[in-house]
Parts: structure tokens; C-alpha cells; sequence
């Protein structure tokens, strides 16, 4: 199975962080991990991207309790950007409260919705789906 060239970790926890990266890494998930610590820096740092497709994220993962801005307010600024790459956005959040979960069913670009911690297999998991849709 082959990795992702770009997947971009929108958290501000900089355990889970680290400890995604490592899982990351022993996946293999993507050559590069791009990382946001809010919101805010996130849609600031991939709208100046927006021009050059290249170099956005093929896969985000969005925890949703962030300051300044969190994981839903991004969603709301961040669905209105007109962006010519396909960008699979995965919720990660420690949450479990089914009004979060149901929230998120609501946005055509969230893809799933993963309780942290993120396993080894969630990530197999969003690998195979992202190969076997967009390189199919």
C-alpha cells in the first residue's frame, strides 16, 4: 500500500501530536505530515496554499476542541473556500457525545469520525478508502 505525499494534523495537543506522527510514520501514511496547532493557522496556512494544488494536504485530520478557533468553525470557513484539490477531512476528537458525531454527518467533505487515540488500523483504514477512491 502505498502513502499519502501530504497529510496535514490540524490538533493542539502536542502529545497526541507526537504520538500520531510516530503511528503515522509506522504506517507509512504519508511522505510529509503538515501541521496546524488551531484552526485559524490552518485556514490562514491552506488558503494561502489554494492556488498551488501541489502542496495542499490529500488528507486532514481535525480534532475538534482547538482555541482561537476550534475543529467546527474551521469547518464552517473552510467549506466555503473554493479549492480545486480534493481534500478528504477525517474528524479526531476525543469526543464522544453523539451530538458531535451527528454534527459531523452534516459536512459533505468529512469522510469519518475517529476517537482518539487514532490506532494503527484506523489509519490502514483511511489509506485503503483513499487509494481504492482516488486512485482507482
Amino acid at each position: 500500500m502505498s502513502k499519502l505525499k501530504l497529510a496535514c494534523i490540524i490538533d493542539d495537543d502536542p502529545i497526541f501530536i507526537f504520538g500520531l506522527k510516530k503511528v503515522m510514520n509506522s504506517v507509512e501514511f504519508s511522505e510529509e505530515i503538515m501541521i496546524f496547532k488551531n484552526g485559524e493557522d490552518a485556514l490562514h496556512g491552506l488558503i494561502d496554499l489554494k492556488n498551488e494544488p501541489e502542496t495542499l494536504p490529500e488528507v486532514i485530520l481535525l480534532d475538534l476542541s482547538m482555541p482561537v478557533m476550534d475543529g467546527w468553525q474551521f469547518l464552517d470557513e473552510f467549506t466555503k473556500v473554493k479549492i480545486e484539490k480534493k481534500i478528504t477531512i477525517y474528524i479526531v476528537s476525543s469526543s464522544i457525545d453523539p451530538m458531535d458525531y451527528e454534527r459531523a454527518k452534516s459536512y459533505n467533505d468529512i469522510q469519518n469520525y475517529i476517537i482518539k487515540p487514532v490506532q494503527t488500523e484506523d489509519l490502514k483504514s483511511i489509506l485503503k478508502i483513499f487509494k481504492s477512491t482516488y486512485e482507482a
